[in-house]
């Protein structure tokens, strides 16, 4: 693919695809393992497939405007399936895997969704009653044969079926001929770190904005070559619906679907991906597991590690290497950030986080080691991307970087970071009420409190709701606190709290391991994380002090709702469990 700068304009999500595919025809596009083999279906294929489908769609009496819900993991046919409902003239409604019963009834009776596509057996079975309560679904496809095992007035479809025909890529063209980038593409419900989930009504103009300035970051930073992006966060969420589907389409790229979170790892050195859509807890994690490493391998390889991350912080701190580091960085690069480098594939141009604050000094050790990671921030309401750390503006692991092109930031009077532009959402479906108190005279008020450093980088401090107000009423930022906490090596989770209180306390979850040596010792595990929290609160200061603390019962999970599906923790799930047990750390209940 010959070298670009930029991403031209297009009317529509379809549209922009169909460009790709008739650039790239047969080359490669998806690929998922299949019998332990890596198999692809190309740009071609997959147009042929969106097309008949879309067809199929319509003659099932799906209208354009309609919804159609997506529930399935990620795979080739999550996002043809997505293009083909947007072919169709329809919008698209992503949901977890991790839904309930409930949680699908909710989404089926706010959406009005006439239809859905599930993939398998095993999710069709919480989908199945929820489609039973609800009034408009008419139609049940399944990318597998599916059983209903009950009478369900819905008609079920085989995927295969309707993905048959030759497809019509003429026909489509002349649908999507009438789609303009202010029509709705999509319905992403909020995962909700409070309350319902809301539906963010996100227009073909608001994701094709943040694919342009997302190009714009590689284009010009790294340049734009031959793409490869490695897909394993949700694609029912906005971050990897816009980064991890539609910002490869951009690109021309190849888009290889990760077998699951337990073989990223093997995933990641197979594939070697050039881009990766990440999240902070992935290198908490990696950063724990490469510390156990060093520490097994003897003092050589220590040595060389702290060097790495003596002289990484010299470079991020001073901008630059000392004269007298010169010979040990071409060493290190030569033994330790080599082998580093081939964990990650080889060839990874850089590394995205976001959906959630990356603590910076677990940013410092990548870069240390040689990988390039930038922290972005956004909000689904942005489709979801704001700002995004660029090299050669210079990368601040405390910022969340610059705004992206053509996105107007500024921050209010009190603080709350307010976004315009054409990636914010034309509002909630069906909420009239919450439109109107985030989005005024055309501002998304994002509930984010920060500020612009000296280089116009985003500083994000906090959000507005979870900012921890003592009795004596200073601001303390909980997830500075947690950050800090979760660097530990016997920490995996945590949470704090301490509203109106004299100080904080704390909810934290042990590392498997740790748990694993203090079985049975419960008077030791918690000395051992003592000794983690003593370590914390030496680096705060005095009102971010962590005074006492209980053990979590289990694991913040998606599971068991403490955790959003892009891994928020969500507090008011938290509360509902561990309220009493944290407010007797007070000696008595919250007022």
């Amino acid at each position: 693919m010959a070298k670009r700068t930029q991403l031209e304009t297009f009317p529509n999500l379809v549209a922009m695809f169909l460009a790709r595919v008739a650039e790239r025809g047969d080359a490669p596009f998806l690929w998922a393992k299949r019998g332990g083999t890596w198999t692809s279906i190309s740009y071609s294929e997959a147009a042929r497939q969106v097309a008949a489908l879309s067809a199929s769609l319509l003659k099932l009496g799906l209208k354009p405007g309609d919804r159609v819900m997506l529930v399935a993991e990620n795979r080739p046919e999550w996002l043809i399936a997505d293009l083909a409902i947007m072919a169709a003239g329809c919008v698209t409604v992503p949901t977890y895997t991790t839904n309930t019963t409930r949680d699908h009834t909710h989404v089926l009776g706010n959406s009005g969704a006439r239809a859905v596509i599930v993939s398998t057996q095993k999710l069709a079975k919480a989908l199945i009653p929820a489609v039973l309560f609800s009034s408009d679904c008419n139609d049940i496809i399944g990318m597998e044969d599916l059983r209903t095992g009950q009478a369900v007035e819905a008609r079920v479809h085989q995927w295969s079926e309707l993905v048959a025909d030759g497809g019509d890529l003429d026909a489509v063209r002349e649908r999507m001929s009438r789609v303009g980038r202010d029509d709705l593409a999509c319905l992403i419900y909020t995962s909700g770190t409070g309350g319902a989930p809301r539906g963010v009504r996100q227009h073909h103009g608001a994701i094709l904005h943040n694919c342009a300035a997302c190009v714009d970051v590689i284009a010009n930073d790294f340049g734009w070559d031959e793409e490869v992006f490695l897909s394993f966060l949700p694609a029912s969420h906005a971050y990897e619906h816009s980064g991890g589907q539609f910002f490869p389409i951009s690109l021309g790229a190849q888009i290889y679907y990760a077998e699951s979170l337990e073989k990223l790892a093997a995933n990641i050195e197979e594939v070697r991906p050039t881009i990766m859509v990440v999240v902070p807890r992935l290198f908490e994690m990696l950063r724990q597991r490469l510390l156990k490493t060093v520490e097994k391998s003897g003092s050589f390889s220590q040595l060389l590690l702290r060097r790495a991350l003596e002289i990484g912080q010299e470079r991020y701190d001073r901008g630059k290497l000392s004269v007298a580091d010169l010979p040990m960085e071409w060493f290190l690069k030569a033994t330790l950030k080599r082998k580093v480098a081939a964990r990650f594939g080889g060839r990874i141009k850089a590394m995205v986080s976001g959906g959630a604050p990356l603590n910076p000094e677990v940013g410092i050790f990548f870069h240390s080691l040689g990988l390039t990671l930038l922290q972005g921030y956004g909000q689904t309401e942005a489709a979801p991307v704001i700002s995004c750390n660029r090299p050669k503006a210079g990368v601040r692991m405390d910022t969340v970087g610059p705004p992206l092109l053509n996105t107007e930031v500024r921050i209010a009077d009190d603080g709350e970071i307010l976004v315009r532009g054409e990636l914010v959402m034309h509002g909630y479906w069906n909420n009239a009420e919450e439109t109107a108190r985030v989005l005024q005279d055309g501002w998304l008020h994002t509930g984010d409190i920060g500020h612009f450093d000296d280089h116009g980088r985003i500083v994000i401090t906090d959000r507005k709701k979870d900012l921890i107000i003592n009795d004596k009423g200073d601001n303390v930022s909980p997830q500075r606190v947690e950050g800090m906490l979760t660097l530990q090596p016997e920490i995996a989770q945590a949470m704090v709290t301490g509203d109106r209180r004299p100080h904080l306390v704390g909810l934290l979850v042990p590392e498997p391991e740790i748990i694993a040596q203090y079985k049975g010792d419960e008077a030791g595990l918690k000395a051992a994380l003592q000794k983690a929290v003593d370590r914390v609160n030496a680096d705060l200061s005095v009102i971010e002090k962590v005074r006492r603390f209980i053990v979590a019962d289990e694991p913040f999970a998606v599971e068991n709702e403490m955790l959003t599906p892009s891994m928020k923790i969500r507090r008011h799930v938290i509360r509902a469990s561990y309220g009493e047990r944290l407010d007797a750390l007070y000696g008595g209940k919250a007022s």
